[in-house]
């Protein structure tokens, strides 16, 4: 009788198991595999919870070992305006073109969503990234990657109380298109009084 119980709660499992997924194969296929609409709430709860439950199990609890220093935070931010703004803006809103067309949007980190995370889901997420969103995975597997992680995660932390003088000094550490560089010796060229008026940037869609 026992045994026989066994069976039948794998069976049962089994059976829900393929109903989920059938429910979620008619699911993309109603809803399409477009990025452009914003996820329902019914998705983005089950998917935060799915990704919370995973992080737990696989990452622990490892405290940062940064401490949260004004030098550690400025070079969080040198880092983050460097590899992250493109996607998340230099203030965390994630309102850019890249941040915007990403399904799920990227988040806005200055919100409860991301500041009510731990630390070390953090830099989980900043090491690994996040399966079936644009969170790309950063870790190098060198101690020297996950410390700039972890300064990164200090950054964050600090973003709901970045000033207008830190966006500034990102701005000139954002990555820049060979088209903005070349306009950009342009105009030094110009103001140089060793060239004619640069030319105005005709592109309308960047990366």
């Amino acid at each position: 009788m026992k045994r026989r119980s066994i069976w039948e709660l794998i069976v049962l499992a089994l059976v829900v198991a393929v109903t989920l997924g059938i429910l979620a194969g008619a699911y993309f296929v109603v809803a399409g595999v477009s990025a452009r609409p914003q996820p329902s709430g019914l998705e983005t709860f089950i998917a935060r919870t799915v990704r919370n439950l995973a992080i737990g199990w696989h990452a622990g609890h490892p405290p940062n070992p940064v401490p949260s220093t004004e030098e550690a935070i400025a070079e969080g931010r040198a880092h983050f305006a460097d590899h992250c703004a493109s996607c998340h803006a230099n203030d965390g809103s994630g309102d850019t073109e890249m941040g915007r067309g990403l399904y799920p949007r990227a988040p806005d980190m200055r919100l409860t969503a991301t500041q009510n995370l731990e630390d070390h889901e953090l830099f989980y997420i900043i090491e690994n990234g996040i399966r079936l969103t644009g969170m790309l995975a950063w870790g190098t597997g060198t101690k020297a990657g996950e410390e700039e992680s972890w300064r990164l995660v200090r950054f964050i932390r600090h973003l709901p109380r970045i000033t207008a003088e830190e966006m500034e000094q990102m701005e000139g550490l954002n990555p820049k298109s060979p088209e903005k560089v070349r306009q950009q010796i342009e105009e030094e060229k110009f103001l140089g009084g060793g060239a004619d008026k640069p030319p105005a940037s005709t592109s309308t869609h960047r990366h």
